[in-house]
Protein backbone atom coordinates (compact mmCIF):
# COMPACT_ATOMS: atom_id res chain seq x y z
CA UNK A 1 0.00 0.00 0.00
CA UNK A 2 1.39 3.41 -0.93
CA UNK A 3 2.05 5.85 1.88
CA UNK A 4 -0.36 8.74 1.30
CA UNK A 5 0.15 10.65 4.54
CA UNK A 6 3.30 12.77 4.16
CA UNK A 7 1.69 15.92 5.54
CA UNK A 8 -0.55 14.55 8.27
CA UNK A 9 2.12 12.46 10.00
CA UNK A 10 4.00 15.63 10.82
CA UNK A 11 1.40 16.66 13.44
CA UNK A 12 3.31 17.07 16.75
CA UNK A 13 0.50 15.62 18.84
CA UNK A 14 0.16 12.55 16.66
CA UNK A 15 3.90 11.96 16.53
CA UNK A 16 4.53 12.43 20.23
CA UNK A 17 1.71 10.05 21.14
CA UNK A 18 2.79 7.53 18.54
CA UNK A 19 6.38 7.43 19.64
CA UNK A 20 5.48 7.09 23.30
CA UNK A 21 3.10 4.24 22.57
CA UNK A 22 5.56 2.47 20.29
CA UNK A 23 7.73 1.54 23.27
CA UNK A 24 5.02 1.56 25.94
CA UNK A 25 3.25 -1.12 27.87
CA UNK A 26 0.44 -1.38 25.35
CA UNK A 27 2.77 -2.59 22.61
CA UNK A 28 4.40 -5.96 22.21
CA UNK A 29 7.43 -6.71 20.05
CA UNK A 30 6.78 -9.89 18.14
CA UNK A 31 9.59 -12.23 17.10
CA UNK A 32 7.50 -13.72 14.34
CA UNK A 33 9.27 -13.86 10.99
CA UNK A 34 8.71 -10.95 8.65
CA UNK A 35 10.02 -9.82 5.30
CA UNK A 36 13.67 -8.87 5.53
CA UNK A 37 13.60 -5.19 4.60
CA UNK A 38 16.81 -3.42 5.53
CA UNK A 39 17.42 0.32 5.85
CA UNK A 40 19.50 2.00 3.18
CA UNK A 41 22.52 1.89 5.45
CA UNK A 42 22.71 0.61 9.01
CA UNK A 43 24.87 2.84 11.22
CA UNK A 44 28.17 1.09 11.93
CA UNK A 45 28.57 -0.56 15.32
CA UNK A 46 30.66 1.47 17.73
CA UNK A 47 33.14 -0.11 20.12
CA UNK A 48 31.76 -0.87 23.56
CA UNK A 49 32.99 1.54 26.21
CA UNK A 50 32.70 1.76 29.96
CA UNK A 51 32.45 5.55 30.14
CA UNK A 52 30.72 8.26 28.18
CA UNK A 53 32.91 10.71 26.30
CA UNK A 54 32.79 14.37 27.32
CA UNK A 55 30.67 15.03 24.24
CA UNK A 56 28.23 12.24 25.13
CA UNK A 57 27.93 13.44 28.72
CA UNK A 58 26.45 16.73 27.60
CA UNK A 59 23.70 15.19 25.45
CA UNK A 60 21.31 13.85 28.14
CA UNK A 61 21.70 17.06 30.11
CA UNK A 62 20.79 19.14 27.06
CA UNK A 63 17.77 16.91 26.54
CA UNK A 64 16.66 16.98 30.18
CA UNK A 65 16.82 20.77 30.44
CA UNK A 66 15.02 21.13 27.12
CA UNK A 67 12.25 18.84 28.36
CA UNK A 68 11.77 20.92 31.50
CA UNK A 69 12.23 24.28 29.70
CA UNK A 70 15.05 25.15 32.12
CA UNK A 71 16.74 27.71 29.88
CA UNK A 72 19.60 28.77 32.20
CA UNK A 73 20.73 25.17 32.64
CA UNK A 74 20.08 24.40 28.97
CA UNK A 75 22.39 27.30 28.13
CA UNK A 76 25.09 25.82 30.37
CA UNK A 77 24.63 22.31 28.95
CA UNK A 78 24.83 23.57 25.37
CA UNK A 79 28.05 25.40 26.18
CA UNK A 80 29.38 22.25 27.84
CA UNK A 81 28.56 20.18 24.78
CA UNK A 82 30.08 22.62 22.31
CA UNK A 83 33.21 22.90 24.46
CA UNK A 84 33.44 19.08 24.42
CA UNK A 85 33.32 18.86 20.63
CA UNK A 86 29.61 18.70 19.84
CA UNK A 87 29.14 20.38 16.47
CA UNK A 88 26.48 22.99 15.87
CA UNK A 89 24.79 20.61 13.44
CA UNK A 90 24.69 17.84 16.06
CA UNK A 91 23.30 20.19 18.70
CA UNK A 92 20.58 21.33 16.31
CA UNK A 93 19.76 17.73 15.40
CA UNK A 94 19.32 16.76 19.07
CA UNK A 95 16.87 19.61 19.62
CA UNK A 96 15.01 18.87 16.39
CA UNK A 97 14.64 15.16 17.14
CA UNK A 98 13.33 15.85 20.62
CA UNK A 99 10.19 17.52 19.33
CA UNK A 100 8.93 13.93 18.98
CA UNK A 101 9.19 13.58 22.76
CA UNK A 102 8.67 17.09 24.14
CA UNK A 103 6.57 18.79 21.46
CA UNK A 104 7.24 21.57 18.98
CA UNK A 105 7.07 24.50 21.47
CA UNK A 106 9.95 23.23 23.60
CA UNK A 107 11.94 22.27 20.50
CA UNK A 108 11.52 25.71 18.97
CA UNK A 109 12.38 27.47 22.23
CA UNK A 110 15.49 25.32 22.68
CA UNK A 111 16.64 25.97 19.11
CA UNK A 112 16.25 29.68 19.81
CA UNK A 113 18.42 29.25 22.90
CA UNK A 114 21.05 27.43 20.83
CA UNK A 115 21.11 30.33 18.39
CA UNK A 116 21.81 32.72 21.28
CA UNK A 117 24.55 30.45 22.66
CA UNK A 118 26.33 30.12 19.32
CA UNK A 119 26.17 33.88 18.71
CA UNK A 120 27.42 34.67 22.22
CA UNK A 121 30.33 32.28 21.75
CA UNK A 122 31.20 33.99 18.45
CA UNK A 123 31.24 37.32 20.24
CA UNK A 124 33.78 35.82 22.67
CA UNK A 125 35.94 34.66 19.77
CA UNK A 126 34.91 30.98 19.90
CA UNK A 127 34.40 29.43 16.49
CA UNK A 128 32.42 26.23 16.96
CA UNK A 129 32.67 23.51 14.35
CA UNK A 130 29.57 23.80 12.17
CA UNK A 131 29.42 20.04 11.51
CA UNK A 132 27.68 18.65 8.49
CA UNK A 133 24.18 18.34 7.21
CA UNK A 134 22.74 14.86 6.53
CA UNK A 135 24.42 13.26 3.54
CA UNK A 136 22.08 10.34 3.02
CA UNK A 137 19.23 10.65 0.56
CA UNK A 138 15.97 10.11 2.43
CA UNK A 139 13.60 7.86 0.46
CA UNK A 140 9.93 8.55 -0.04
CA UNK A 141 6.68 6.62 -0.32
CA UNK A 142 6.76 2.86 0.16
CA UNK A 143 10.57 2.84 0.36
CA UNK A 144 10.53 5.31 3.26
CA UNK A 145 7.98 3.19 5.10
CA UNK A 146 10.07 0.04 4.57
CA UNK A 147 13.27 1.73 5.76
CA UNK A 148 11.52 3.16 8.81
CA UNK A 149 10.08 -0.24 9.68
CA UNK A 150 13.54 -1.81 9.48
CA UNK A 151 15.03 0.91 11.70
CA UNK A 152 12.19 0.54 14.21
CA UNK A 153 12.66 -3.23 14.34
CA UNK A 154 16.38 -2.95 14.96
CA UNK A 155 15.98 -0.42 17.78
CA UNK A 156 13.04 -2.25 19.42
CA UNK A 157 14.76 -5.63 19.08
CA UNK A 158 11.88 -7.19 17.15
CA UNK A 159 8.98 -6.11 14.91
CA UNK A 160 6.73 -3.79 16.91
CA UNK A 161 3.11 -4.84 16.81
CA UNK A 162 0.18 -5.50 19.11
CA UNK A 163 -3.50 -4.87 19.79
CA UNK A 164 -3.07 -1.10 19.71
CA UNK A 165 -1.78 -1.21 16.15
CA UNK A 166 -4.60 -3.55 15.18
CA UNK A 167 -7.00 -0.96 16.62
CA UNK A 168 -5.30 2.04 14.94
CA UNK A 169 -2.83 0.78 12.31
CA UNK A 170 -2.21 4.23 10.86
CA UNK A 171 -0.36 5.30 14.02
CA UNK A 172 2.44 2.85 13.28
CA UNK A 173 2.59 4.09 9.71
CA UNK A 174 3.18 7.62 11.00
CA UNK A 175 5.77 6.28 13.41
CA UNK A 176 7.67 4.22 10.86
CA UNK A 177 7.52 6.73 8.02
CA UNK A 178 8.44 9.86 9.94
CA UNK A 179 10.31 9.13 13.15
CA UNK A 180 12.20 5.99 12.17
CA UNK A 181 12.29 6.95 8.50
CA UNK A 182 12.63 10.70 8.01
CA UNK A 183 14.48 11.36 11.28
CA UNK A 184 16.53 8.24 11.96
CA UNK A 185 17.77 8.13 8.37
CA UNK A 186 19.43 11.51 8.93
CA UNK A 187 23.05 10.51 9.35
CA UNK A 188 24.47 13.68 10.92
CA UNK A 189 23.83 12.24 14.39
CA UNK A 190 24.62 8.65 15.39
CA UNK A 191 22.05 6.40 17.01
CA UNK A 192 23.85 6.25 20.35
CA UNK A 193 23.61 10.04 20.60
CA UNK A 194 19.95 9.90 19.62
CA UNK A 195 19.23 7.42 22.40
CA UNK A 196 21.21 9.43 24.97
CA UNK A 197 19.05 12.42 24.08
CA UNK A 198 15.86 10.36 24.31
CA UNK A 199 16.82 9.02 27.74
CA UNK A 200 17.57 12.49 29.07
CA UNK A 201 14.23 13.85 27.89
CA UNK A 202 12.17 10.90 29.13
CA UNK A 203 13.94 10.76 32.51
CA UNK A 204 13.05 14.42 33.06
CA UNK A 205 9.39 13.78 32.21
CA UNK A 206 7.18 12.20 34.91
CA UNK A 207 4.63 9.63 33.77
CA UNK A 208 6.57 8.02 30.91
CA UNK A 209 8.43 5.42 32.95
CA UNK A 210 7.48 2.52 30.66
CA UNK A 211 8.91 4.33 27.65
CA UNK A 212 12.04 5.23 29.61
CA UNK A 213 12.53 1.58 30.51
CA UNK A 214 12.12 0.51 26.89
CA UNK A 215 14.64 3.09 25.73
CA UNK A 216 17.16 1.86 28.28
CA UNK A 217 17.00 -1.49 26.50
CA UNK A 218 17.09 0.21 23.09
CA UNK A 219 20.21 2.13 24.12
CA UNK A 220 22.03 -1.10 24.84
CA UNK A 221 20.90 -2.51 21.49
CA UNK A 222 22.60 0.37 19.68
CA UNK A 223 25.85 -0.15 21.59
CA UNK A 224 25.72 1.76 24.86
CA UNK A 225 26.81 -0.26 27.88
CA UNK A 226 25.20 -0.60 31.29
CA UNK A 227 28.23 1.19 32.78
CA UNK A 228 27.68 4.15 30.47
CA UNK A 229 24.00 4.27 31.36
CA UNK A 230 24.86 4.25 35.07
CA UNK A 231 27.14 7.20 34.37
CA UNK A 232 24.22 8.95 32.67
CA UNK A 233 22.19 8.45 35.84
CA UNK A 234 25.02 9.93 37.90
CA UNK A 235 25.16 12.95 35.60
CA UNK A 236 21.42 13.53 36.02
CA UNK A 237 21.76 13.26 39.79
CA UNK A 238 24.72 15.67 39.92
CA UNK A 239 23.68 18.26 37.36
CA UNK A 240 19.99 17.70 36.79
CA UNK A 241 17.12 16.49 38.92
CA UNK A 242 17.19 13.84 41.65
CA UNK A 243 13.78 12.52 40.63
CA UNK A 244 14.88 12.22 37.01
CA UNK A 245 17.93 10.26 38.13
CA UNK A 246 15.75 8.00 40.29
CA UNK A 247 13.40 7.29 37.39
CA UNK A 248 16.36 6.50 35.14
CA UNK A 249 17.94 4.23 37.75
CA UNK A 250 14.74 2.23 38.20
CA UNK A 251 14.27 1.98 34.43
CA UNK A 252 17.81 0.64 33.92
CA UNK A 253 17.39 -1.91 36.72
CA UNK A 254 14.15 -3.16 35.19
CA UNK A 255 15.60 -3.27 31.68
CA UNK A 256 18.61 -5.28 32.86
CA UNK A 257 16.40 -7.68 34.82
CA UNK A 258 14.23 -8.26 31.75
CA UNK A 259 17.27 -8.86 29.56
CA UNK A 260 18.66 -11.33 32.08
CA UNK A 261 15.39 -13.29 32.11
CA UNK A 262 15.37 -13.40 28.32
CA UNK A 263 18.85 -14.92 28.24
CA UNK A 264 18.15 -17.60 30.84
CA UNK A 265 17.30 -21.08 29.52
CA UNK A 266 13.72 -22.21 30.00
Amino acid sequence: MTNTTPARYRSPGVLAAAFALSFGLAITASHAAEGSVEPQAIPPAQPAAETLSARQQAIPLIAAFMATSDMPRLDAALNQGLDAGLTVSEAKEILVQLYAYTGFPRSLNALGELMKVVEARKQRGIQDAPGREPGRVIPTGDELLAVGKANQTRIAGAPVQGPLFDFAPVINQYLQAHLFGDIFERDNLDWQSRELATLGALAATPGVESQLRSHMAASMRVGLTAAQLRQLIQLLAKHGDAQAAARASEALAQALATMQKQTQPN
